[in-house]
């Protein structure tokens, strides 16, 4: 069986990993039936500390194609990679795709696929935010509608497609991200030590926000950096810096509130685990921070009005807040987690996110797909 794995974006990278390595302890106990895995990086992530790094640190082959896409509207960007994508697609002639999430990469590789009709099978699959202003629903919404496979980290993601007519093909697998921070959690502890940064455990808050909703309106990002300076007065606020991030408080000359703000260069993946496993708490407009956060039982405050990930929530380990300087405060200040849940949630009753082993269930289900050519 051969598989082109498209990947593009830092949270793309994370996944792949841990299917890759998957793959390969697989062929391992099977080699007569080995499935050979052709990555293709499509380069949305330029930024080596967004990218590269992330194949070194991780054990991940480098890819077989990296397109290098650098283009900065969603349209230019999408176009140009179906077609790079489809001209991959063509020479190798997979018996199957695979896709993660919900970037610009994941619907140009899946639509570059069915176009030509090669199956697709969508890793993170029927997660919703029910907010059509986001790129990334409308990306995860149309690849889940040609999917032919369909992994969904949580019932609730399952639930989701049922609600829309979605039932063959979708498979509850757990969430690959889960997989991935139980492997590295103890790597990065041992490769990195707090006094890198001159940090202490449960002294400082981590922070980042990167979202366009968040960057790109000046009002919005400018009353975000408020909220963290005041923080800043009770504890020390670190931020990896995301590029996009950086660029728009340049744009904006709102470099004056960084001043108590301890801003990092982008951090590798095993150096983001190491300091969210000692923050006093998180704040974040990422998914898979927020997801982190909750696997290492650190408090998060995310710094948007909704999430896919509504388990934290219910949980008791996430709160949702605006971007509004009050609104952040006031939720900062009413940041607690109830000590009774910390003591039960990674048991197997309590974990909504599965096992540790959805990586396993991935890889297994697709042998069981390729068994039908």
């Amino acid at each position: 069986m051969k598989i082109v794995t498209v990947v593009g974006a830092r949270p793309q990278f994370i996944k792949a990993s841990a299917i890759s390595r998957a793959i390969v302890q697989y062929n391992e106990r099977y080699p007569t039936k080995a499935i050979k895995e052709i990555l293709l990086h499509t380069g949305q992530h330029y930024d080596e500390g967004m990218s590269a790094v992330f194949f070194d640190q991780m054990d991940i082959p480098r890819p077989a194609y990296e397109l290098g896409i650098l283009e900065k509207t969603h349209g230019a960007m999408t176009g140009k990679m179906l077609q790079q994508i489809e001209e991959v697609l063509m020479d190798e002639k997979p018996d199957l795709v695979l896709v993660y999430g919900d970037t610009n990469s994941t619907l140009a590789g899946t639509l570059a696929a069915v176009k030509i009709h090669i199956p697709v099978a969508h890793v993170e699959a029927g997660l919703r935010s029910f907010n059509m202003s986001m790129p990334e629903e409308i990306n995860r919404i149309i690849t889940d509608r040609v999917s032919t496979l369909l992994f969904c980290p949580t019932k609730t993601a399952e639930r989701n497609l049922s609600n829309e007519g979605i039932s063959e093909g979708v498979i509850l697998s757990g969430d690959v991200m889960f997989d991935a921070t139980l492997f590295y959690r103890e790597k990065a502890k041992q490769q990195y030590s707090l006094d890198r940064w001159g940090l202490y455990k449960n002294q400082y808050v981590l922070c980042t926000f990167h979202r366009a909703e968040n960057t790109d309106k000046e009002e919005r990002l400018e009353s975000i950096l408020m909220a963290l300076r005041e923080i800043a007065n009770d504890i020390q606020v670190v931020i990896p810096i995301h590029p996009r991030t950086k660029k728009m408080i340049q744009r904006y000359k709102l470099s004056k509130h960084l001043e108590r703000l301890r801003i990092l260069d982008p951090v590798s993946y095993l150096e983001m685990i190491r300091l969210e496993i000692s923050a006093k708490a998180i704040m974040t407009d990422s998914g898979g921070v927020q997801k982190e956060a909750y696997f290492h039982k650190v408090p998060c405050l995310t710094i948007r009005d909704e999430t896919e990930w509504i388990e934290t929530i219910d949980m008791g380990w996430n709160r949702l807040c605006d971007a509004n300087k009050a609104t952040i405060l006031n939720a900062w200040h009413g940041l607690r987690v109830q000590n009774e849940k910390s003591k039960n949630i990674f048991t197997q009753e309590s974990q909504p996110y599965g096992n540790g082993m959805a990586s396993q269930s991935i890889v297994g289900s697709l042998t069981s797909f390729s068994d039908l050519f």
